[in-house]
């Protein structure tokens, strides 16, 4: 077992260093490769300070916006595909996704508010990422009262509490979007994903998060290996059912919850990429967890690069570039998975 987790995780890391070579070489300032480089490679602590050699302002494009950018695409990537993981599992759905349970779309709620109403600013630059967290976990805690009884979190309960919210919160975010005035393009092109005008900062507030749910996640990945026999089953063989389902989509929630509070909406990265992983790698959690994870960083990686580049000088909203990318890939998964339950069934 370690040593394909070897081989798949050196080959998808690898894969990984090859798009953010790409990423990093390439964007709208059309600034020389070996510029881009240069001001990269004297960023390293013996190396001599690069103001002397290279013009502030390249600098500053080099480091601040385009290395920050590649970042923070990758932190966010990995978060939605690790969510979308931990979703499956739980729910053993191979078609679910972070926004099952309608966090996504409570987070939407806070951050639309504040931005049609002016307050985006209140607190500064963390202002709408803290209010979209907050609403984003008090949906969880409603999907989750909407679906226990008697003790007990039911999933096909769960997964129709979490429509019922999403469809209620997005009407409402509908309603604000549309009595705004001044800033609805704003608010729509943050409901569509962005990470333009993001910077360090954001990377330090998403860091912990995926620092502290990585290593939960692989931890319960045995556990929802289990869960494929049923709760029943994965019971008798020891496994507390309810304290799995509990901690596995809190820390999935989490994970979506600031994902989305700093990107915006973004879409199809947590149903797409572990429905692949499963394609090569077969169903074992243990595999599909940490390589989510790295396989959700390049796919959003990619997305970026296509969204800041494909009409430069002009932006492509994320999460358009995500959808026009994994909808398509997705129908073909399932008319492939329709294909061979046809087979077998001949």
């Amino acid at each position: 077992m370690r040593k394909r987790l070897y081989v798949y995780g050196g080959a998808a890391m690898l894969l990984l260093a090859v798009s953010v070579v790409v990423s990093l070489s390439i964007g709208s300032s059309r600034l020389p490769l070996l510029r881009v480089w240069g001001i990269l490679i004297h960023q390293l602590p013996w190396m001599e300070d690069p103001s002397g050699l290279y013009e502030a302002s390249d600098i500053a494009i080099v480091t601040q916006l385009r290395l920050s950018r590649v970042v923070l695409a990758m932190l966010v990537g990995a978060c939605l595909a690790l969510a979308g993981s931990g979703f499956q599992g739980v729910l053993r759905n191979p078609l679910a996704d972070p926004f099952t349970l309608g966090v996504a779309t409570g987070c939407s709620v806070g951050a639309a508010f504040m931005i049609v109403f002016g307050y985006q600013s209140v607190i500064g630059l963390w202002t709408v990422p803290l209010v979209a967290f907050t609403t984003g976990i008090v949906t969880l805690f409603i999907v989750f009262a909407l679906s226990r009884a008697r003790g007990a979190i039911n999933v096909e309960t769960l997964i129709l509490s979490g429509v019922i919210v999403q469809a209620f919160l997005g009407a409402f975010v509908t309603f604000m979007v549309s009595m705004s005035q001044g800033v609805i393009n704003e608010a729509l092109f943050w409901l569509m994903g962005s990470l333009s005008a993001r910077s360090w900062e954001h990377v330090q507030l998403i860091v912990p998060f995926l620092i502290v749910g990585l290593p939960v996640m692989i931890r319960y990945g045995q556990h929802l290996n289990l869960f494929v026999l049923g709760e029943r089953h994965a019971a008798h063989l020891g496994i507390n059912v309810e304290r799995t389902k509990l901690i596995v989509l809190i820390v999935s929630t989490l994970l979506t919850a600031v994902a989305v509070s700093i990107a915006g909406v973004v879409g199809f990265v947590g149903l797409v990429v572990p429905h692949l992983l499963r394609l090569l790698v077969g169903p074992d959690y243990r595999f599909i967890i940490p390589l989510s994870a790295v396989g959700g960083a390049i796919y959003l990686l990619w997305a970026d690069t296509l969204a800041r580049t494909a009409l430069s000088p002009k932006e492509i909203s994320l999460g358009v570039v995500t959808a026009l990318i994994g909808a398509p890939f997705f129908g073909y998964l399932l008319y492939r998975r329709k294909v061979l339950q046809g087979g077998s069934q001949a």
